[in-house]
């Protein structure tokens, strides 16, 4: 045993020195999937206008308001935009998605044993200020993202044992395990902030003072509540890398605050901002007669895309003792007729989600294959045994709005699970009192999806109210769980790893502010997401994603909703943009402001007045 703890320190630093890992050759990004799409000498993005002019601006819209600028905690809400103001050691592009690029990291080199992983910076990365980014500073922030940070960064980081300094721009990460293939990556996505600034500022407490940035853009004027600007910086430091050349055009950027949705749109349609993205099949349909779309200077466009797109569901709270039954769970998601509502009020738009992993090859479908079955076996008696059947379809109905079969297979359901009927009241086995609970929203116009369920509810004899409330009160109940049912979204990559911990992981089910918000607490599912982080190849991810998928879905956890594969936008027609939009969504960032097109908008504007 040694006696001295200084002398322990310094045999274990001296054996850290003499036996540091083999590395691979160095390389300008990562990928999960074979070789990146964009080879180390490429010279801009498919998707980006090397010769786009800079200048003008960028009108868009938040909902709520903002009371901090500090993104990397839990406290607080945040200002739209702030994201563009911070630089990360690597990037994803949107049209890669298995990949990151180098950015503040000139070069990684992840160990052939995958126990380590070392960022090469680049000499000339800066914070706005002028200084270097420095390892010091990456280590800084590793160590403040993890200590009092969002949970998510302790899930990413946590099989992360060491971050060292090899010389003044170079930094290992050292592993705990060799399975966590991701991980090299996750680190990757590590925004870098400036010891230095946080020796004379607090990390974790809201603020609306800016902090010290190193991306495209920096905060400008604002008022809390009502507006954010952003400014382009003139010598953003990156502003000549392939990975942002014909990026980030705008002089500036401003978000305008409103209350909600509708009175956004509004706001849109009589040019108080430039670009809208549409989430509401009915105004797609039929709110986009204004004069200005008529006349042809809104555009409106619908781009399909091929991101997974996950799940979105009424999610139950399992913290709450009534949806800790999943037969009342299984029950209630007989009560959302979605042909009659896709007909009704979407417009046929939409497509039912029955999976975790929707618009991907990691959905489970039919029967689970002998690859499945190597992870779910295992789990033989912890996890429903309808998981070894066909993947779970949601009811279906025959769209007419007629649905007493459905309903009557759920009162089938609670039957055999011991609630009953009493005076029109359905009763609670255990606590023999009726089944009430609150749906808690954020915007009034999704109340027209709820209320529907809401009556058919009421026809299982379950009270549910809805309630909307604002922004600041929803994420504040959010953070602390203080909910029955929400609606939520679950979003997925094509490469899911580390952040199934957080959404579904027991670890994250009691730490505020974490995207478990269904509450999970289930040993199978974690040994489920382990294996899906260990995966050896995309084979495997395949077959592991879709085992966890089936868990998820026989566990009854939310009343799927739906998804769309295209991105609905419509936008004042001053703006240019390159042919090729990537395979995974709208890029703005892309776009410039047309000279010529503004004029010609403006004088239209004028002579319509």
């Amino acid at each position: 045993m040694f006696r001295s703890a200084s002398l322990l320190a310094a045999i274990l630093a001296l054996q850290g020195m003499l036996g540091a890992p083999a590395m691979a050759e160095p390389r300008h990004a990562l990928s999960l999937l074979g070789e990146p799409k964009y080879a180390a000498d490429f010279s801009h993005l498919d998707y980006a206008n090397p010769d786009a002019p800079k200048g003008g601006s960028l009108r868009l819209s938040a909902i709520g308001g903002f009371d901090s600028f500090n993104p990397f905690i839990v406290r607080g809400n945040v200002a739209a935009g702030v994201g563009l103001t911070v630089d990360s050691l690597m990037e994803q592009t949107m049209d890669d998605a298995s990949a990151e690029y180098g950015l503040i990291a000139e070069s990684i080199e992840v160990a052939p044993d995958n126990l380590s992983v070392v960022f090469h910076l680049r000499p000339e990365a800066r914070f706005h200020d002028g200084s270097p980014i420095t390892a010091e500073d990456v280590i800084w922030t590793f160590n403040a993202l993890k200590t009092d940070g969002r949970p998510i960064y302790r899930h990413y980081y946590n099989d992360v044992t060491n971050a060292a300094a090899l010389d003044a721009h170079s930094v290992r990460f050292d592993f705990a395990t060799d399975q966590n293939k991701e991980l090299a990556q996750i680190l990757g996505q590590l925004p870098v902030l400036s010891k230095r600034y946080y020796e004379t500022h607090a990390f974790a407490e809201t603020s609306l003072t800016p902090f010290l940035g190193s991306g495209p853009y920096r905060i400008g004027k604002f008022e809390s509540n009502r507006f954010v600007e952003l400014e382009r910086v003139e010598d953003y430091w990156a502003r000549d890398l392939p990975l942002r050349r014909g990026l980030h055009n705008f002089d500036r950027i401003r978000y305008d605050y409103f209350r909600d949705r509708s009175i956004a749109f509004e706001a849109f349609t009589s040019h108080q901002f430039d670009y809208w993205s549409e989430n509401s099949a009915s105004a797609w349909a039929t709110a986009y007669d204004f004069p200005a779309r008529e006349a042809g200077l809104v555009k409106k466009e619908e781009i399909r895309h091929y991101q997974p797109t996950g799940m979105s569901g009424l999610v139950f709270n399992l913290r709450r003792p009534i949806f800790q039954n999943p037969a009342l769970r299984e029950a209630l998601d007989h009560a959302f007729d979605f042909e009659w509502s896709n007909r009704q009020l979407f417009y046929g738009q939409y497509a039912r989600t029955k999976s975790y992993f929707s618009n991907s090859d990691l959905a489970a479908t039919g029967k689970p294959s002998a690859l499945e079955l190597e992870y779910l076996e295992p789990l033989r008696g912890r996890i429903p045994d309808d998981v070894f059947g066909e993947a779970y379809q949601p009811p279906v109905t025959d769209g007419t709005g007629n649905i007493r079969k459905s309903l009557g297979n759920a009162l089938t359901i609670l039957k055999e699970a011991g609630y009953e009927l009493r005076d029109g009241k359905l009763i609670d086995p255990k606590s023999g009192q009726p089944i009430a609970f609150e749906i808690l929203l954020v915007q009034p116009n999704f109340e027209r999806v709820v209320n529907p369920i809401v009556k058919n509810l009421a026809r299982l004899g379950i009270v549910a109210r809805v309630r909307t409330v604002d922004s600041a009160q929803y994420e504040s109940r959010l953070n602390d769980y203080d909910f029955d049912v929400i609606a939520a979204g679950f979003p997925q990559s094509e490469s899911p790893g580390n952040e199934q911990r957080e959404f579904w992981g027991s670890a994250a089910a009691d730490q505020p502010g974490s995207r478990n918000l269904i509450g999970i607490q289930d040993p199978a599912v974690d040994e489920l997401i382990e294996k899906l982080i260990a995966a050896p190849d995309r084979e495997h991810l395949v077959a592991a994603s879709r085992a966890l998928d089936r868990v998820l879905q026989q566990g009854h956890y939310l009343i799927p909703l739906f998804h769309i594969t295209s991105d609905r936008i419509a936008y004042w027609n001053k703006f240019s943009h390159p042919e090729v939009t990537p395979r995974y969504g709208v890029a703005v960032i892309a776009w410039w402001y047309d000279a010529d097109k503004a004029a010609r908008l403006k004088a239209s504007e004028s002579s319509a007045r």
